[in-house]
């Protein structure tokens, strides 16, 4: 990497392999730890694996990366010639891997600024892909993070999930939501909230909840230039129809994304998992 301002961020970005490598992005992998094996995403075990997994009710949890992985991975960047990193990370509510990353900065050889998005999946991957713009446009480290906060800011996330169980499990929702949401048997609707996972609204069936998700993210969209990208775990037609659905509804649509989150996100959603992610240009 030759460029003088680096871009680092981690799996959960969920930006295709293509986009990274055509901007020079490195991603560092959290892991999944399944039964007694501990896999990196991405690399070593499949969204399809993780679904199967949960479906059979096997034991699940995940990590962050060591500070041992963010200094490695530095040290390569900074040898290949970069002279500043910026490294962007999913919300420290969610996970270590911020605190990780600041600890691997402070003994960098060059100077690393890390930030807290307060976002994930592609929320955090539009972010990146801000950073990255900036820094090929000749843009210095702190026009890159400034670059990041602001599509970060604009950004906002909303998901639809089958059962709130899984967040419960990881701690990543309030045993009292998920009770509420399992006693009235309703299917949650959830954003993303100042770095937490937040419930937005309770729907009574399924096909209602993702009809709302879709007016949600279409309200949201506005008419001005805006990315989407629409994320799941094991439940491909669902994402398709809603892509097919709002590249007709928003008019300022510039690129839309469908993909499959990754093994450590569904890990605390489960299967059926159907998000949006609306970021504005």
């Amino acid at each position: 990497m030759s460029r003088h301002v680096a871009i680092v961020t981690d799996s959960t970005a969920y930006l295709p392999q293509r986009t990274m490598q055509r901007h020079g992005i490195t991603a560092v992998p959290l892991t999944v730890v399944l039964g007694d094996r501990a896999l990196e995403e991405g690399t070593e075990i499949s969204a399809r694996s993780l679904a199967q997994a949960l479906q059979k009710r096997q034991p699940v949890t995940t990590s962050r990366p060591s500070p041992e992985q963010f200094a490695k991975t530095y040290r390569q960047i900074a040898e290949s010639g970069a002279s500043s990193i910026v490294s962007l990370h999913l919300s420290a509510e969610f996970s270590g891997t911020y605190d990780a990353a600041v600890l691997a900065a402070r003994e960098a050889p060059v100077p690393v600024r890390v930030v807290d998005t307060g976002m994930v999946a592609m929320a955090l991957g539009f972010c990146a892909l801000a950073a990255a713009e900036t820094a090929e446009a000749g843009g210095t480290a702190d026009e890159a993070v400034t670059a990041a906060e602001k599509r970060a800011a604009g950004t906002s996330a909303h998901f639809y999930v089958d059962t709130l169980d899984y967040l419960r499990r990881g701690g990543r929702i309030g045993a009292a939501q998920a009770l509420l949401g399992s006693a009235l048997a309703v299917k949650p609707l959830l954003q993303l909230d100042d770095g937490r996972i937040e419930l937005l609204e309770k729907v009574r069936t399924a096909s209602r909840a993702i009809a709302r998700l879709e007016e949600i993210v279409a309200a949201r969209a506005g008419s001005g230039p805006v990315d989407i990208a629409v994320h799941h775990l094991a439940a491909p037609e669902r994402a398709q129809s809603l892509a097919d659905r709002l590249r007709e509804r928003v008019p300022g649509l510039t690129e839309l994304h469908v993909s499959e989150v990754g093994a450590v996100i569904g890990a605390h959603t489960g299967p059926g998992l159907l998000g949006a992610v609306v970021s504005p240009r």
